[in-house]
């Protein structure tokens, strides 16, 4: 690996030293950057608070504002021959930017994956099944190289798209993997239809779960872990930077590789960096994976808490701990009403009799209905618990709903093909 776990904050304090210092000098080759960072910066002081913030910082609007064709002369810096492979970013919004990744990048790219393996105690007994979405977008491909450099096999599956969905719980089944690893919805969805197919996916082979690119609500995870019999790890991370954490044992939030990137979390209004405990904007410097994209302050757009951690959480207790908020959640407006996804997400998983649900908001300007599409275990009587959901969403978020019974597997078949599963999707016009 090219670098190792580090010992102690004080080692993790010289290499932010001597990254932030190169991680300008390479955004001072970007003319993007050239036009932004003060000409008088001083390199040699960057670890003075007042000299770092006067580095302007970056923002997913700035970068929309680049003609997707001179991205790569404006704001990137490798020359096409040392270019490895381009990632996809993650954004749904405006046209997607391709960030290419260096030969050296990739080497610490491969190395930040890895390193959620290592958190959750993985190892060369272990056998993946990575459902992960294969393709321009980093996480399944890079994540199954991840595992192979530790010495553990994959299975390349990919998502629904990819391999189905029913031949992933026969591969499942006949490989007998240790290791799940893909997007919370499409474990669910597999999960939901694994039960369809009389298949127990809970008395079977794998024990740890993988999940990153998706929020995971506490009810979620408890459904999800139900139905696999397996404990669920979840991991963090941005394709403008890398896989940058991962949970502990006591699943209390994201470990960050802070000897990789370069974290502040900091006031929305005021842009002073925030105490432990209280909310802020992430904004993210990576320190190795820059040679070819110099993002530099860069506000992720993520609201987060952090904290120190205890030495006793072993040896990736060495870095601090990120929470989400989850204010950046979406939401629907309806009748006046703010429904919070998260919120609204978390209420449906924690009715065991639902197997799974969508959400559609029409409309014309007129009246508006939000109509509930739900899956029912079969043990349950569907018109009542259809009734059931019906009072408590009308009890909870003061909204009332159209609920729509649907067959068993109905969702899971339209989830796999996207790579995110739209849950709630809003048709007005």
């Amino acid at each position: 690996m090219p670098l190792t776990l580090p010992r102690d904050p004080d080692e993790i304090a010289r290499i932010q030293q001597a990254r932030k210092r190169v991680a300008v000098e390479r955004a001072l080759a970007s003319p993007f950057h050239r036009e932004r960072i003060p000409a008088d910066i001083r390199l040699d002081a960057l670890d003075e608070p007042e000299e770092w913030s006067r580095i302007p910082i970056l923002d997913k609007d700035m970068l929309r504002a680049i003609p997707p064709e001179r991205f790569l002369d404006h704001f990137c810096i490798a020359p096409r021959g040392e270019i490895a492979e381009l990632w996809r970013s993650g954004g749904s919004t405006g046209v997607p930017l391709f960030y290419p990744r260096t030969f050296e990048d990739m080497r610490y790219g491969v190395l930040s994956f890895a390193r959620v393996l290592q958190c959750i105690g993985a190892g060369g007994e272990d056998l993946a099944h990575v459902s992960f979405p294969l393709g321009i977008h980093p996480v399944g491909q890079v994540m199954a190289r991840a595992a192979q450099s530790l010495g553990i096999g994959a299975t390349w599956a990919g998502a629904g798209t990819s391999t189905p969905s029913r031949a992933q719980i026969g591969l499942i089944g006949q490989l007998r993997p240790t290791l799940w690893m893909g997007m919370s919805s499409y474990g669910l969805h597999l999960a939901n239809l694994a039960e369809t197919m009389d298949v127990d996916l809970a008395a079977g082979s794998v024990r740890h779960l993988v999940c990153s690119a998706e929020q995971v609500t506490a009810a979620k995870r408890r459904r999800i872990e139900a139905l696999w019999g397996a404990e669920l790890w979840d991991c963090f991370g941005m394709t403008e930077a890398g896989m940058m954490g991962c949970e502990s044992a006591a699943h209390d939030g994201f470990h960050i590789w802070t000897d990789m990137y370069g974290i502040e979390v900091l006031d929305e209004t005021s842009g002073e960096p925030v105490p432990e405990g209280v909310p802020g904007t992430l904004v993210v410097t990576p320190l190795w994976t820059n040679n070819a994209t110099p993002f530099l302050r860069w506000n992720s757009g993520d609201i987060v808490t952090w904290r120190r951690a205890e030495a006793s959480s072993g040896p990736f207790g060495v870095f601090p701990i990120l929470k989400h908020t989850h204010r950046t959640a979406g939401f629907f407006k309806i009748r006046g009403v703010n429904m919070n996804h998260t919120e609204f997400e978390d209420f449906m998983f924690a009715n065991d009799a639902v197997a799974d649900f969508r959400v559609e908001l029409t409309g014309d300007g007129g009246l508006e209905t939000l109509t509930v599409g739900i899956e029912v275990r079969e043990a349950h009587a569907s018109a009542d618990i259809a009734d059931a959901v019906r009072r408590d969403i009308r009890t909870t978020f003061e909204v009332s709903a159209e609920i729509d019974l649907l067959p068993r597997g109905t969702l899971a078949s339209e989830f796999e093909q996207s790579v995110k599963a739209q849950r709630f999707v809003d048709k007005r016009n």
